[in-house]
């Protein structure tokens, strides 16, 4: 069985993946950072979608990484998880 991180590595070798990656990298890191104080806040899916007056199945959406969640998104799921959103632009 291939390991992870060989599987990347042999993935990234592509230079087409490898761009896709350098483009969507921080909206999967934005998502797993909202997933994880989710998680933390001790909350599932549903209990969430309450507190934000949605569905399970929108916040399913959103945790899922297929489209970039708008700004106004995070900073509401960020307050119903007891955290709050810190925007900075670092040099690449």
């Amino acid at each position: 069985m291939i390991s992870f991180a060989d599987l990347r590595t042999k993935m990234m070798a592509n230079p087409e993946v490898a761009a896709a990656y350098e483009r969507l990298g921080p909206v999967y890191e934005l998502v797993g950072a909202m997933v994880e104080a989710r998680h933390s806040a001790g909350l599932t899916q549903r209990d969430l979608a309450a507190k934000l007056g949605t569905t399970q199945s929108a916040i399913a959406r959103l945790e899922n990484a297929h489209h970039m969640p708008s700004l106004e998104m995070v900073a509401r799921y960020a307050a119903a998880v007891g955290r709050r959103l810190d925007l900075r632009l670092v040099e690449a």
